[in-house]
This record gives structure tokens, sequence and C-alpha cells, in this order.
């Protein structure tokens, strides 16, 4: 009972790192249909930088601010400078952001090494907590936790607000958006810097539970888009149940068939595709 308690934790944890760079996947496609394959380097590149500057000054919230920041920066000149004169079609798009990926992750070598780092986790979740039988790392539970508030966040801000409104007005239709005065160019702006960041997010509270190193950004771009997928591309509830199922196939997995880990959680994605081709939450 104990192994499956854990092992479920591990999963829900792990799930919570998914949704962070799912959300901002579906953010992003969801108002823009950018297909943007270096997202996956908006989580090393924030990892990263947030080693650095932890390094310095040995705040670990400070490494999240600059961590942050700097994604922001870097999503903000790409979307500015080579996205936005894009065609609207998916090879471009494509073939564009997978360059990216590949420069800033030959940039992040050649500036941090390739020996795997760790970032070190706040003295506060040093130990761990007890949960009746259970003895669990706190750190997880922080991972799980902040995870959880940040999708009731997101849900709060996209179906309750009035910037909300605006990005749900600018997704169904840009153009009637525009004429009732709506500045969709630079939404759609603040939308992909808001889902770089989520991304760099992921990668900085991520760091001391899987490391960084040369490609990370692949792997966990791939687990990424299988959540979106599963879920429904462009949807964050789909990208929330998605990223929780993900991540407990992920974890059971490895731990149960780990010579078939890819496969529980492939061959499920598949079956989903066969029966609702648009994901869980996907539209029709």
């Amino acid at each position: 009972m104990t192994f499956w308690a854990i092992q479920t934790l591990n999963g829900l944890s792990f799930g919570m790192l998914l949704f962070l760079l799912a959300a901002g996947l579906s953010l992003i496609y969801g108002l823009m249909r950018i297909l943007n394959l270096a997202h996956g380097s908006y989580y090393i590149f924030g990892a990263y930088v947030a080693l650095t500057v932890i390094g310095l000054t040995g705040s670990f919230v400070l490494s999240i601010v600059g961590g942050t920041l700097a994604v922001i920066v870097l999503g903000v000149l790409m979307e500015r400078l080579f996205l936005r004169f894009l065609p609207p079609d998916e090879l471009p798009q494509a073939l564009l952001t997978f360059g990216f990926l590949l420069i800033i992750g030959d940039v992040s070598l050649w500036i941090w090494g390739g020996t795997p780092q760790t970032l070190p986790k706040p003295e506060i979740f040093e130990q761990s907590v007890r949960m009746g039988p259970l003895i669990f790392p706190s750190y997880r539970l922080f991972v799980l936790g902040i995870g959880v508030v940040i999708g009731v966040a997101l849900w709060i801000l996209q179906e309750q607000t009035r910037l909300g409104a605006m990005v749900r007005a600018a997704i169904d239709d840009a153009q009637i958006a525009r004429s009732t005065g709506i500045n969709v160019s630079l939404l759609s702006t603040g939308v992909f810097a808001f889902g770089a960041a989520l991304a760099a997010f992921g990668g900085i509270i991520g760091g001391p539970l899987l490391g960084v190193y040369p490609g990370a950004d692949f792997e966990i771009l791939l687990l990424a888009f299988v959540v979106v997928i599963v879920g429904g591309l462009g949807s964050l509830k789909g990208a929330f149940f998605g990223a929780l199922l993900v991540g407990l196939l992920d974890n059971f997995g490895k731990a149960l068939f780990p010579q078939l880990a890819y496969f529980t959680i492939f061959a499920p994605m598949a079956i989903i595709l066969a029966i609702r081709p648009s994901g869980l939450f996907g539209a029709r």
C-alpha cells in the first residue's frame, strides 16, 4: 500500500511539472495557432539561468525571478522578430522553432557545459514529512501544491476575468476582437511571454528534482506534447488532466515496467487518439 501511495504522489508531482509546460503550449497554440517546438528550450534555459543566479546570490526566490525574466525576454524577442512574420502554416513554424530549439540547446551547452547539474532546493524543504505511515519529500509536495494553485489561478484568469474574456474572444475570432478595440497583437505577445514564463518556472522548480542537462529540452518537450495531444491542443483543462494522466503513467511505467516505460505512455495516447482524435477535452 505504501508503494502505491508514494508512486502516486511522485506521479502527481511530476504531472504538475508537465502541466506548467503544457499549459504554456496550449495557451500559445490556442490564441496564436503557433506550433512552438522551442518550448522545451524555455524549460532548460530558465533552469540554467536560475542555476547561475542562485550560485551568485544563494536565493531560490531570486533564481526564479531571474530565470523567468530571462525566458520572457527570449520569448518576446522570438515572437516579435520572427514568429509573427511567418505564414499561418505549421510547417514553417515547426522548422523555425525547431531551429531555435537546437540553437538555444547549443548555446546552453557552450555556456554551462555538458555536466548534469541540480538546482539546490530551499532549506525549508530539505526535510521529508510524515503522513500517517508515509514519509514523503516535502519539496515534491510543494511542487504538487504549486501546480494545483497555478492551475486554479489560470482557470480563474481565463474564465472569470476581463483579460480572460479578451483572450477567449481573440481565440474565437481575432478580426471581430480587433473591431471591438482589443489589441490582439499586444495580447498575443503577452500570452506568448506568459506561456514561456510558465515553461521557465517549470524548469526552475523541477531543477531540484530532475536536474538540468543537455537533452532535457527534448525529453520534456516530448512529454509535454503527449500531454497536449491527450488532453486536447488549446485546452487548459485538457492540459491539466492530461498532465496528471501522463505523469502517473510515466512514473508507474518506470517503476513497474522499466523496459516498457515509453509504451505505457504512448500506447494509451494512441488509443485515445483513435477514439477521440481531438483529445479528451479538445473541440470536436
